[in-house]
């Protein structure tokens, strides 16, 4: 089951040098899901080859607008090319008045259903579950409320050895009950064991993206052995008074709260604009944490 993150936009605040404000496409299974829309996403997911009418839900970590201001357009490009599916945003409840205040003035109807979610930034919550994924959000320190998410893939079934199962006489309706790890009795009464014929499914992954926050140990217990981190590393270290002020956080920082957490693999961005070469970014971070990306526009990662 594949399980990805493509980068759309990983620039903090304005556009530059290449960069673009924050957004990125998350695919799960075949099931897509959009983190963030800064401005020009809908761009990014035509000029990445995201498939984005298959995106049904939205998540907007806060409502700063280089993570916001790219959604009105999405909204109503979907409108245009008459989008039949409904759309889930979830995002700080302000922003279900602001997109419908934008939609009344420009006296525009909707030719599918909009439906919005309310976060809260006071601890974890499941906000989202299906039969592939379960996904949380949990606080963030910032200036305004804002959240991280957290993506935790379910497991799987376990996967069927064809070649074990090829010459028994079974039907291929068990295979089934197999893969859910039931013992079936073949059509001369022998049992076969689920355990047999198959091997454990791939073991669940999990994906946690932290935006906009200045230093906080606390989300550790959020994000604790994920398989890989987005960290916001909007400044270098020697910025981090700058860092402090904003409340945002550093690439050392980044990385210390991914040595905590304990994550497999870090990702880093929010990229000030005041970096033009990101390779400064990343070095300081490995100093802390080896296991360090950057977050480069139309870069895949596996999860």
């Amino acid at each position: 089951m594949n399980f990805d993150v493509t980068i759309l936009g990983s620039n903090s605040a304005i556009s530059e040098h290449g960069r673009h404000p924050t957004a990125q496409a998350i695919n799960i299974s075949n099931q897509l899901f959009l983190m963030d829309c800064g401005e020009g996403t809908q761009e990014r997911l035509l000029q990445y080859k995201v498939k984005w009418f298959s995106i049904n839900h939205i998540f907007i970590s806060h409502l700063h607008g280089d993570h916001y201001f790219g959604l009105i357009g999405l909204i109503t490009t979907y409108n245009l090319l008459k989008r039949k599916q409904s759309l889930t945003i979830f995002a700080p409840a302000q922003l279900k008045d602001i997109v419908e205040l934008q939609l009344s003035v420009s006296n525009t109807m909707l030719c599918y259903e909009l439906n919005f979610v309310a976060t809260k930034d006071d601890d974890l919550h499941k906000v989202f579950e299906n039969d592939q994924v379960e996904i949380f959000s949990f606080p963030l320190i910032h200036r305004i409320p804002t959240t991280g998410f957290l993506f935790k893939q379910k497991e799987g079934e376990r996967r069927l050895l064809i070649e074990k199962v090829a010459d028994l006489d079974i039907d291929k309706s068990d295979y089934k009950l197999l893969k859910q790890g039931v013992d079936i009795t073949d059509k001369k009464g022998n049992t076969v064991k689920a355990q047999d014929v198959t091997e454990a499914a791939r073991a669940a992954r999990s994906y946690a993206f932290c935006s906009d926050t200045m230093y906080n140990e606390n989300i550790v217990e959020y994000i604790k052995d994920v398989d890989l981190l987005y960290h916001e590393a909007t400044y270098l270290h020697d910025s981090l008074d700058r860092a402090i002020q904003t409340k945002h956080s550093t690439a050392l920082q980044a990385a210390q709260i991914a040595k905590k957490a304990n994550a497999t693999k870090l990702l880093i961005g929010h990229f000030s604009s005041r970096y033009y070469h990101l390779s400064i970014l990343q070095d300081e971070a490995k100093t802390a944490f080896e296991n360090v990306e950057l977050a480069i526009e139309g870069e895949v990662f596996s999860v």
